[in-house]
C-alpha cells in the first residue's frame, strides 16, 4: 500500500467514527447542551458502532480494494505519461544533436566540395592558359618557318632569274668568249659570295 492510499484510509477510517460516534437524534433530543453533548448515548453509540463495522467491513472488502486500484492505475498512469514525456524530451534532445552534427558534416561536406570545384577550375584556367601559348609558340613557329621557306624558295627563284640575267649581259658584255655553262658558274660564284657576306 503507497503513502497516498495509507492516507486516503486514515482519513476515510477518522470521518466514519466521527459520524458514527455522533448522535445526530440525541443532540437534537437533548436539551442541556452541557458536557452531556461531549459524551455520546451507549443505547445509540453501540448499534452506531456496530453499523461502522459492518460498513468498514464492506467498503474495506469490496469497494475500498477497487478505490485503491483506480487510485495506483491513475498513479501508474500519470508516472508512465511523465516518464514518457522524459523520454520524448530525451528524444527530441538526441534529434536535435544528431541534426546539427548532420547539419556541420553537410556544411563541411558543401565546402570542401567549393574549394575542389575552385582548384578544378584554377588547374583548368592553368590548362587552357598552358595549352593557349603552347599553341600560340607553335603557330608563331610555323609562321617563321613558312616566312623562312618563303624568303628561301624566293631567293633561289630570284638567284635563278639573276643567273639567267649574268649570263646574258657577260656575254653581252664580254662577247662570247665563255660558254653559256662557264657564264652560268661564274654568276653562280658571285651570288654565292654576294649571299655569304650577306648572312654575315
Amino acid at each position: 500500500m503507497t503513502q497516498t492510499q495509507s492516507r486516503m484510509l486514515h482519513a476515510f477510517c477518522g470521518a466514519a467514527l466521527f459520524i458514527a460516534s455522533t448522535p445526530v437524534a440525541a443532540l437534537a433530543e437533548e436539551e442541556n447542551t452541557g458536557m452531556k453533548l461531549l459524551i455520546p448515548n451507549m443505547a445509540e453509540f453501540i448499534p452506531a458502532c456496530i453499523a461502522f463495522l459492518i460498513i468498514f467491513f464492506i467498503m474495506s472488502k469490496f469497494a475500498w480494494p477497487m478505490v485503491l486500484k483506480m487510485m495506483e492505475d491513475r498513479e501508474n498512469k500519470i508516472q508512465g505519461d511523465m516518464d514518457a514525456a522524459e523520454q520524448a524530451k530525451d528524444q527530441a534532445r538526441s534529434d536535435a544533436q544528431a541534426y546539427a552534427d548532420r547539419l556541420a558534416v553537410a556544411e563541411r561536406e558543401a565546402a570542401d566540395i567549393i574549394a575542389a570545384a575552385k582548384r578544378e577550375a584554377e588547374e583548368e584556367r592553368s590548362r587552357i592558359l598552358a595549352k593557349a601559348q603552347q599553341d600560340a609558340a607553335a603557330t608563331i613557329a610555323k609562321a617563321r618557318d613558312a616566312v623562312e621557306s618563303e624568303r628561301k624558295k624566293a631567293l633561289v627563284q630570284l638567284s635563278g632569274s639573276v643567273v639567267d640575267l649574268s649570263v646574258e649581259i657577260a656575254g653581252k658584255i664580254i662577247g662570247n668568249d665563255l660558254d653559256d655553262a662557264e657564264h652560268r658558274a661564274l654568276a653562280e660564284k658571285y651570288l654565292a659570295e654576294v649571299g655569304n657576306a650577306h648572312d654575315a
